[in-house]
């Protein structure tokens, strides 16, 4: 019994120690320093020879003049490039590995009101797309909810991390709202949505909407009733509801809500929506949002552009219709992001605003629109999306622009540690290359 006992101690301390040197990998415990590099901060100038150091998973120092500190580990970047990690603002990574096969996939639930659903504790840290994503120069990704009118919560990732809870950056994010009838919901509109939808499919759009007012005044209603009741005990008990308790943030003003709305038609009631409910949106999507760039400008409306990697909406659209929408809401003032909106694609995020830099977005709004911007958007600005003395360090070492297809990432960190560049692609490589 007593050699039962000792083993089991031991065996604790084992697994603490085990579990020590693993959170000290994952903040980055040891100190490196990268010199000779050209550091692209983005919200500040470039530097073109300048040294960034990383201790305890953040940047400590960031400057031309900077000193490596005793006993750093040091990378020489003479001729490469520092970014900011970059950031995908909508996907399903970590959700979902094999479109096909119904058991690897876990992105919605049945039921129009989902509101208590949140990703984070179905993520999946061993995904093969996470590796893929990374060595594109993508450290961070925001996992969404599909299903339903309300999709439910999403979560905000750093791609690294050996539990779910290693890689959430911040959760929830936002709660995650399918307009009826619009593309994203899989419903009879088609890609189209209601810009081609008959009277009747139009009048089951009104009576869909209805039904989400419905649901969000159910939830003040509930709130209300939840603070006279934290006010005056003796009013009677309140069944719990976890849909309702969900929605408090969103009818509060707390949590943005994200509008997966593409057509004019469909963004135009979005927004009217938004402001007879007194929410604070966010569109995602938005293939049409360039119609309306005014009226989004005007309400101070993010929209989260993508997949920009496809083809028209409209059959009479210009061929480059969807490359140019981001440029055209980012020339009428309109803060943009983009999206990959799956797992096995969210690797050519940079290839998405890279596009869009060529159809008339200007190149260092695609740059932000990758990495400040939406950490803008989703409230985490003072920790990541710029090089910055005291953010996290999720950064790329580079041998160009990450968002030409040519560029390839040499060096990457996430929560300030190196995570190696090896994929399921990489070893097939390595594997097949030796092959007698």
């Amino acid at each position: 019994m007593k050699r039962n006992g000792f083993l089991f101690v031991t065996l604790l301390i084992v697994c603490a120690l085990a579990f020590g040197s693993q959170s000290a990998a994952q903040t980055g415990g040891d100190t490196t320093v990268i010199r000779n590099a050209r550091i692209v901060t983005v919200t500040g100038p470039v530097i073109e020879r300048g040294t960034v150091v990383i201790a305890n998973g953040k940047i400590a120092a960031v400057g031309a003049d900077v000193q490596a500190p005793a006993n750093a580990r040091v990378i020489d970047a003479t001729g490469l490039s520092v970014y900011p990690g970059m950031i995908d603002a909508g996907g399903q990574i970590g959700l979902m590995e094999i479109g096909s096969v119904a058991g690897s996939v876990d992105v919605a639930e049945i039921g129009d009101n989902n509101a208590n659903i949140h990703v984070d504790v179905a993520l999946h840290p061993d995904s093969s797309h996470i590796a893929v994503t990374r060595v594109n120069g993508i450290t961070t990704s925001l996992t969404t909810p599909r299903g339903g009118l309300i999709a439910g919560q999403s979560a905000l990732i750093n791609l690294d991390g050996w539990v779910p809870r290693d890689m959430i950056l911040k959760s929830p994010i936002a709660m995650h709202v399918n307009w009826p009838g619009g593309f994203g919901q899989g419903s009879e509109f088609g890609f189209e949505g209601s810009r081609g939808a008959t009277n009747e499919a139009r009048k089951e759009q009104e009576k869909a909407v209805d039904s989400l007012k419905k649901i969000l005044r159910d939830a003040h209603a509930y709130a209300d009733a939840k603070d006279a009741r934290a006010r005056d005990a003796s009013l009677p008990k309140q069944d719990v509801d976890l849909k309702l308790e969900a929605l408090i943030p969103v009818v509060r003003g707390q949590l943005p809500v994200v509008i997966n709305a593409n057509t004019e038609r469909d963004i135009k009631g979005a927004i009217a929506f938004a402001d007879d409910m007194k929410l604070k949106v966010i569109i995602a999507g938005g293939i049409e949002a360039y119609r309306v760039a005014d009226q989004l400008k005007a309400k101070n409306i993010p929209v989260i552009v993508g997949p920009v990697l496809r083809m028209p909406n409209r059959e009479d659209d210009a061929y480059d219709a969807a490359f140019a929408n981001a440029g055209l809401l980012a020339r009428a003032g309109v803060k943009i992001a983009f999206q990959t909106m799956d797992s096995a694609s969210a690797r050519d995020l940079p290839y998405n605003a890279g596009m869009a830099a060529a159809f008339g977005l200007p190149k260092e709004e695609a740059l932000k629109a990758v990495t400040i911007y939406p950490a803008e958007i989703f409230g985490v600005a003072d920790r990541i999306g710029s090089i910055e003395t005291g953010k996290i360090a999720n950064l790329i070492v580079t041998d160009g622009d990450p968002l030409e297809i040519v560029t390839q990432v040499k060096h990457l960190f996430i929560n300030g540690r190196q995570v190696p560049l090896t994929t399921r692609h990489t070893e097939l490589y390595e594997k097949y290359k030796a092959r007698p």
